[in-house]
């Protein structure tokens, strides 16, 4: 990384990251791009995450509340899923209005938790694809030493090569399944790019980025997603209007807890650290050589010492 480039404050929330990156020159604009990819199309491994400051504290129960988990859907259930509108109804209902914004935080997606709700929740994305589709064990460990649960956005490119992985996620009480896209590409009507990866370019693809993906997950591994999140998490008001209209809560985040699994454990410590009631973290859990898995261990430890609960996004 060049050395003219700032200094990224750990306690900022990713939006509040942009704005920094867009006042900040091209280095800074740079180190979001590269952030924001590096999750699932760059190895972290001999990156900034070998800096120092990443010792892990000791395991502490934190403060968690596991709940039911309404998606995983029962075997017997009958279509396990059906959607409100065909590809033909919804470039018909869609396929004339304007793009609109294009973005992180665009009206009609959801960045926090309700109103009131007294906790925060972690959410962590798998990307999938030739350097996504990996498994952070020691993750998904520091998740279940502390008991707490997570929600899990996966993209079907990771899900097909992690079969047996992502049974045994279903499998835990602690984690609930979302949708992550089917070939994790930004949600757009128009083909708009977000860090230079080409979002879908029309009604039929967007419509077939959220439901080819929703309808693996549910016929393959019987789980029925309630959130989406688009690959890079952007997405554009036709998107979103149409997720929505799918039954699907477009879910994205207010704290960026790892940055693309490229901050160090002690950045990522104080991300989740500095994380209060209602805030809703985005990691990633399918980069197993970043910092995450350490960073979030130490980070859960404060959570618990504050007396902040983490819940999954379905509880609050």
């Amino acid at each position: 990384m060049q050395s003219n480039t700032p200094v990224v404050n750990a306690g900022l929330s990713r939006r509040r990251l942009l704005r920094f990156a867009l006042g900040g020159g091209a280095g800074a604009v740079g180190l979001l791009g590269l952030a924001a990819l590096s999750g699932c199309t760059k190895s972290p491994e001999n990156s900034a995450t070998s800096a120092a400051g990443q010792a892990s504290a000791p395991a502490t129960a934190s403060a968690s509340v596991p709940a039911s988990d309404p998606t995983k859907a029962s075997a017997s259930a009958e279509p396990l899923f059906s959607p409100s509108l065909s590809k033909k109804e919804a470039t018909a209902q869609f396929g004339q209005r304007a793009p609109g914004q294009f973005g992180l935080e665009i009206p009609g997606i959801q960045l926090a938790l309700p109103s009131g709700v007294q906790g925060v929740a972690l959410t962590f994305d798998a990307c999938g694809g030739a350097h996504g589709s990996k498994m952070d064990h020691q993750l998904i460990e520091v998740l279940r030493t502390h008991k707490t649960p997570a929600t899990l956005f996966v993209n079907q490119r990771w899900a097909r090569s992690n079969p047996k992985l992502l049974t045994e996620l279903i499998a835990d009480p602690l984690f609930e399944i979302a949708n992550h896209g089917t070939k994790h590409a930004p949600l757009s009507v128009a083909g708009q790019q977000a860090y230079g990866i080409p979002g879908t370019g029309s009604v039929a693809q967007a419509y077939d980025e959220i439901v080819l993906n929703q309808r693996y997950l549910a016929q393959e591994f019987d789980v029925q997603a309630r959130f989406f999140r688009s690959g890079t998490a952007h997405m554009d008001q036709v998107g979103v209007a149409l997720c929505r209209k799918l039954g699907l809560v477009p879910m994205n985040f207010t704290v960026n807890m790892d940055a693309g699994a490229t901050f160090p454990a002690a950045s990522v410590a104080a991300q989740v650290s500095a994380m209060k009631p209602g805030d809703v973290g985005i990691g990633h859990f399918n980069q197993p050589n970043s910092g995450t898995a350490r960073g979030i261990d130490r980070g859960l430890k404060k959570l618990a010492d504050n007396g902040i609960k983490v819940l999954r996004l379905t509880a609050a």
